[in-house]
């Protein structure tokens, strides 16, 4: 590594016209490893270089990936770290104005109406995601096909596109502004993330499970029910909570079902309520005060997706455990 970032300097900044951080690290990169898989070459043979310079490569990668987000995590969380207060989570922000301090920023409007439309949206896409996955995974019809086909085009659907339907469904055709309306949208987004990762989650339990309780006599409705599903308990709560982290932070839907409120709205279905990334981004369009109110917004809501993830992967760990 150190004779790679020395040939790197050497041709990079003094032979060739170069210039630039990135084109440097690339440089380093490539220099590296082909460095590192000649060394290996002579040391250990021609199979094993590929073998470390392979290993090496992945490794590079993963660090390429890890840094980026540690880095926005780690200027959100300074951001927004210093005017985080005990009452951000017990006060609303109906008496926030443009110059007041951002440590009076109160968020709880907007906690209770992300929890609420994302609790609405479990409700709807939860039965219909792991209902769809059982009919791709056992029952296998004649419609297997063309479900899965959709599945997979709902999962490159753009989340504003989600939220111009429900607009255009329902918000102007006289439903209004509501958690509901963003809701629906919400779900959306989350019913492909459900159905796709229960899918694999019932591929993975055993076959001799479900030979063993048809070979008893049961019917295939009762194995499913009592010896699948149970064993892929696990995995299917790690299905929701990635399909909930899939949508908890998104924006765009929300701009055009739910509106946005400073006050507080703990009734879903009817008037403007606030969501976590709705009111970050409208804060990011105010006055300095505001744009440090919306860093709190945004640290509590990756703290938020944090949590779920790090759920999730435990919950997966648990269940390949088994």
């Amino acid at each position: 590594m150190a004779a790679s970032l020395g040939l790197t300097w050497l041709l990079y900044s003094q032979l060739l016209p170069f210039r630039g951080a990135q084109g440097f690290v690339i440089v380093w990169v490539a220099s590296f490893l082909l460095l590192y898989w000649a060394s290996v070459r002579e040391l250990d043979g021609p199979v094993i270089a590929k073998d470390r310079m392979m290993g090496a490569a992945i490794g590079i990668v993963a660090i390429g990936v890890v840094i980026p987000l540690a880095l926005i995590i780690g200027y959100v969380t300074l951001k927004g770290f210093r005017f985080l207060r005990l009452t951000f989570f017990t006060t609303t922000s109906a008496n926030v104005a443009p110059d007041t301090p951002a440590e009076q920023t109160g968020g709880l409007q907007a906690i209770i109406g992300t929890l609420e439309q994302v609790g609405i949206a479990l409700v709807i896409s939860v039965p219909l995601g792991i209902l769809t996955a059982v009919y791709l995974s056992e029952i296998k019809g004649r419609l297997r096909k063309p479900v899965q086909i959709f599945v997979d085009a709902m999962s490159g659907v753009p989340s504003i596109v989600a939220g111009l339907f429900i607009y255009t469904a329902l918000v102007i055709n006289g439903a209004s502004w509501s958690g509901f309306a963003a809701a629906l949208a919400l779900s959306i987004l989350m019913l492909p993330t459900i159905t796709r990762t229960a899918e694999v989650v019932l591929r993975l339990v055993p076959g001799g499970l479900r030979e063993a309780s048809l070979a008893l006599g049961a019917p295939e409705w009762r194995t499913t029910m009592q010896v699948v599903l149970p064993t892929a308990r696990a995995g299917l709560v790690t299905a929701v909570i990635l399909g909930m982290a899939r949508v908890i932070g998104e924006t765009a839907p929300l701009i055009m079902t739910a509106f946005g409120s400073s006050t507080m709205n703990v009734n879903a279905l009817s008037g403007p309520q606030s969501a976590l990334p709705l009111a970050a981004f409208k804060a990011f369009q105010g006055t300095t005060n505001d744009v440090n109110r919306a860093w709190v917004y945004a640290l509590v809501l990756v703290m938020l997706v944090l949590v779920l993830f790090v759920a999730a992967r435990r919950l997966s760990a648990r269940q390949f455990a088994r």
